[in-house]
């Protein structure tokens, strides 16, 4: 088996290329388009996210100063940078961004670095143009708020929600972590804080926020059992390890060293977890734990690290970072109740070996994600496209908020659009353009679909909007 290169090393890179290539392929009329290879210059990313422009955006390693940069990508993969790390002085705007950055509530991206001045990782904001602010240095004068920001999500009340990978205490397991949009830090929970970590240690992922309001998340290791817990925070601080995970890797059917998770409409929490080959799991909302699916040697492919992406259907899409039939990883999807479909199979020349961020679902219903390597001279990886027939939708930044609350939703074709409601409400809203519009969360509206009415038909949200108190 080969070595996870990716696993412990999130910082990763992008690059410059306006090539443009694609392969069909047949099992259930997907296509997969390889859009762009990616240079020497900036190689690798974890992948990329949509914003306001209709455009994707991306962290990659590399750029002109070899620090990192954040990239920007056209819907026919045309590549530009917008801004290059350790451009200040000592490094003081940060190095090494991973993952990549998250759109805002208010049109901007934010994200993390895994370094800086004197720091050990920076949280930034960054305008669409390339205009960064520093909204945070940890570790610049003592470890205890942890070291290693490893990516953040934002939350109903407006601030971020991340996890740091080590520090907090002697015991170096991390810590969940609140950073306001001014840059305000809070120090919410240190892992490690019982013996023997039982609690968790060295998270790899970020929490999410669940449709309860509380904080969901993972531990890569520690728990009663040594190899991860999931774990939930409420907003009040209570702390409960939900799941442990098996420590021995060569006897863990059940699964070991969990990576993200993600939850559905019923509250359900789906994840991977690695053993010797990788399952998909689930935790239901009485928290049961059942094995959805165990994967196997050949086309199922082997280690499911990048984590899953609930998708419009209803189903989650996920990657393996090894095995399939050319053993250089696979795109498979599967549903709630755990029916298993592999839907393809990287190989060289064109890209292989799935890069360790997830799948992300755009407004044009398909899926992008990144690749680690493709064949020389462009040997540094690639930009792809999963098309599966799914329909166009739009999507909400935040994912919940209160009555009131400002909302960017983003789409296609939203020009001319005639109404937008939050579950049956109807919305106040202005266009701002032809990919995203800014509503108000509507009196009365409670969690579920939001629905923008176009005049070439209805888009739905993906996923429901969370309406909280």
């Amino acid at each position: 088996m080969k070595a996870y290169k990716s696993r412990f090393t999130p910082g990763l890179a992008f690059a410059c290329a306006a090539i443009t290539f694609s392969l069909a392929v047949c099992a259930q009329a997907q296509t997969v388009s390889f859009i762009t290879r990616l240079t020497g210059s900036q190689r690798s990313t974890t992948g990329v996210i949509q914003a306001t422009d209709g455009n994707f955006y991306g962290a990659g390693e590399g750029g002109a100063n070899g620090y990192g940069e954040i990239f920007r990508m056209t819907p026919t993969g045309q590549l530009s940078t917008i801004y290059d790390f350790c451009s200040q002085p000592n490094c003081a705007d940060g190095a090494n961004p991973s993952p990549g950055p998250i759109l805002g509530s208010d049109g901007n991206l934010y994200g993390v670095t895994e370094g800086g001045v004197n720091v050990a990782g920076t949280f930034y904001k960054m305008t669409l143009d390339g205009n960064l602010t520093t909204l945070y240095a940890s570790c610049l004068t003592s470890c205890a708020d942890g070291v290693g920001l490893i990516g953040v999500v934002q939350g109903s009340d407006g601030n971020f929600y991340g996890a740091m990978y080590a520090g907090g205490n002697s015991s170096n397991g991390g810590t969940i972590v609140s950073i306001s949009p001014t840059g305000k830090f809070k120090l919410l929970y240190t892992f490690c804080s019982l013996a023997k970590c039982a609690d968790g240690q060295n998270p790899l992922f970020p929490p999410i926020q669940g449709s309860d309001g509380n904080l969901y998340g993972a531990t890569y290791l520690g728990g009663s059992e040594g190899g991860g817990v999931v774990y939930e925070l409420t907003p009040s601080g209570t702390f409960t390890v939900i799941h442990n995970f098996c420590g021995n890797v060569n006897n863990c059917e059940s699964g070991t060293n969990p990576s993200t998770i993600v939850e559905d409409a019923n509250g359900n929490l789906f994840g991977t977890a690695f053993n010797l080959l990788g399952v998909v799991f689930e935790i239901t909302s009485t928290r049961d734990y059942e094995v959805l699916h165990r994967f196997y040697p050949g086309v199922d492919g082997l280690d499911p690290f990048t984590g899953l992406t609930l998708a419009s259907d209803g189903n989650f899409y996920g990657m393996t970072m090894e095995g399939g039939t050319a053993d250089e990883g696979t795109i498979f999807e599967i549903t709630p109740t755990g029916e298993f479909t592999s839907l393809y199979s990287f190989a060289s020349p064109k890209g292989y070996e799935p890069a360790p961020g997830p799948l992300f679902q755009a407004t044009d219903g398909s899926f992008y994600g990144a690749t680690d390597y493709s064949a020389p001279p462009f040997s540094y990886g690639t930009i792809f496209r999963l098309s599966n027939g799914l329909s166009p939708l739009v999507e909400t930044a935040p994912v919940a908020g209160k009555v009131g609350q400002s909302v960017i939703i983003l789409g296609n074709n939203l020009t001319g659009t005639t109404g937008v409601t939050f579950n049956g409400v109807a919305a106040e809203f202005t266009i701002e353009s032809d990919t995203y519009i800014k509503a108000a969360v509507p009196r009365g509206a409670t969690t579920g679909t939001v629905s923008v009415e176009t005049p070439s038909g209805t888009l739905n949200s993906n996923p429901q909007f969370v309406v909280t108190k």
